[in-house]
């Protein structure tokens, strides 16, 4: 068990002949119970100290440890969100490409149909230039005939007849 100031002050020595002065004994326990309080209450500070410094260390070991978990976590959501906008891109970028194939496939089959189109109205164009041609034909040997040139003579008489 540990030494209080009490016990000091209270501590009696035997007498003897020739032995300490008293006084000076006494002076120096005095001296010894105000060093030893002095001890004491330092000793009971840095134990209070000690323990403040212990609760603030464990304080700033919670908060460390909730950064911590929270840094994961925001990592964790960091993570989620770029493989999200990663999914999200490729998607975007297979349905631009169906409807790019679409758009594609569209205007070649536009194309294609114009293109029959096309060769259609030159075959009508072909088909109507010979038809007019030949009747162009037919009309200039109409006009080269001799027939022409009766008929035209017959109504010339009878118009003279009228």
């Amino acid at each position: 068990m540990p030494l209080t100031p009490l016990d000091i002050h209270n501590k009696e020595f035997g007498r003897r002949v020739r032995g300490y002065d008293v006084d000076e004994v006494n002076e120096f326990l005095d001296q010894v119970i105000k060093d030893y309080e002095a001890l004491i209450r330092e000793n009971k500070d840095l134990e209070n100290q000690v323990h403040g410094l212990q609760e603030r260390l464990s304080h700033f070991a919670n908060i460390e440890e909730t950064l911590s978990k929270t840094i994961i976590v925001a990592q964790e959501a960091a993570d989620e969100v770029r493989n999200n906008s990663k999914k999200e891109a490729q998607l975007i970028v297979k349905e631009a490409e169906k409807n790019a194939d679409r758009i594609i496939n569209e205007a070649l089959a536009k194309s294609r149909k114009v293109s029959m189109e096309i060769e259609e109205l030159k075959k009508q164009a072909s088909i109507y230039r010979t038809r007019f041609r030949t009747l162009v034909e037919a009309q200039l040997e109409m006009l080269k005939n001799d027939q022409w040139e009766t008929l035209n003579s017959s109504r010339e008489k009878e118009t003279v007849l009228e």
